[in-house]
């Protein structure tokens, strides 16, 4: 089998703009085939046509089993508009799988096709049970035949594996995305790419950790875990220090989480106006923590130039633990690597910060754009791809 037929969902539901995300899509694939490979749309899918398709499966399903905008693929013989020729194809199928009950699940795009799509049931159905001597059982078979007749050929499969739906990384344009290190970042970081998102990573790494290559280790292992989903990633890793010791030297314990925050905001703003982004991603949740309270994300999400965007707000922390381990970020993010603020705050910080409280507060911390001026410049950067 040397195609793959290839499903979408949401993108059916796009209108007139639905070929815009069809041809993010099927860029997309194409980037993750080998030399040889093609791309073709198709009404209502997209076709992949790889030579020698067996030798890169597993490494295909990997890929397409995580690429947003896919609800679901199959390797596929290709057969001509000629049910002689389907014929063939299912035969050829059925010749390499052990099954005892079997089903045909047929569908018919193409109209002028002889045969609609409960004949070509009954056709190839009567042929599998006569020819192998097969039962036919419609609700459990231990096999299901599925036949695709489209515009230009006949699609013949029966295995579909999942895909996780979603808009095609890029269609939605760009964002930036905080990266603590954490089990919830990770997580927003992968909810924005499933909207259609190219997401930047950024992680702003405190003075505890500069120069534990542990540390650093684990952020890029999450990076690279994310980079399985849309494929290039960037990450930034921005120095913390000197804005570290200024918030601790000049900014009261009970508010330094937000002053600390918003700084984070100031430079996720640098970052995304230097990648031409549209909007910054974190990994809120509201009332999780203290810096999450509506008020204090209120203080926090005012000192960002772009759009401030928490793909997480309405999940508890069982939830987000669930996902995290289904997408493979969480074995990473539990290694052991403090954030950023762990000895900064007090034991009670506030709960209800003031804007204008947070602002007199600010005052007080010199230069505080050329501190951030000096972060940026010192930033790693890194890039990861599949």
């Amino acid at each position: 089998m040397d195609h793959i037929v290839i499903h979408y969902s949401e993108i059916g539901t796009k209108g007139r703009n639905r070929i815009l995300f069809e041809k993010k899509l099927a860029e997309n694939i194409r980037r993750v085939l080998p030399e040889s490979g093609k791309v073709s749309r198709r009404y209502g899918k997209i076709v992949a046509e790889v030579p020698d398709c067996q030798q890169s499966e597993n490494r295909l399903i990997g890929v397409l089993e995580r690429m947003p905008g896919i609800a679901k693929f199959s390797f596929a013989e290709k057969a001509k508009l000629d049910i002689a020729d389907i014929k063939r194809k299912i035969i050829v199928l059925a010749k390499s799988r052990e099954f005892d009950t079997f089903s045909i699940v047929a569908s018919r795009s193409n109209k002028n096709f002889p045969q609609n799509s409960s004949q070509v049931n009954i056709v190839l159905g009567d042929l599998i049970r006569k020819k192998f001597r097969k039962k036919v059982d419609l609700k459990r078979p231990d096999l299901i035949f599925y036949i695709e007749v489209g515009e230009k050929e006949a699609f013949a499969y029966c295995q579909r594996h999942p895909g996780i739906s979603g808009l095609p990384v890029g269609v939605s344009g760009k964002a930036v995305a905080s990266l603590s290190g954490g089990i919830d970042s990770p997580v927003a970081s992968f909810m924005a790419m499933k909207r259609g998102l190219k997401t930047i990573l950024v992680h702003i790494r405190n003075k505890t950790l500069l120069g534990d290559r542990q540390g650093a280790d684990k952020i890029k292992k999450i990076a690279k875990e994310l980079a399985k989903f849309q494929g290039k990633t960037k990450l930034y890793i921005v120095p913390f220090f000197e804005i570290q010791k200024a918030i601790i030297a000049q900014i009261p314990a009970d508010c330094r989480m937000i002053v600390y925050r918003r700084f984070m905001m100031r430079i996720l703003s640098r970052v995304a106006a230097a990648e031409k982004a549209g909007g910054i991603i974190t990994g809120d949740s509201v009332g999780q923590v203290a810096s999450q309270t509506l008020p204090n994300l209120s203080c926090i999400y005012e000192a960002a130039d772009l759009p401030v965007l928490p793909p997480l707000i309405g999940m508890n922390k069982e939830e987000i633990i669930a996902l995290a381990k289904k997408i493979g970020t969480y074995d990473f993010s539990i290694l052991p690597y403090p954030d950023c603020c762990s000895f900064m705050i007090a034991k009670h910080p506030k709960t209800k910060g003031s804007l204008r409280e947070i602002l007199g507060l600010e005052k007080s911390i010199k230069d505080s754009e050329g501190l951030i001026d000096e972060c940026i410049k010192k930033s790693l950067n890194h890039e990861f791809k599949i």
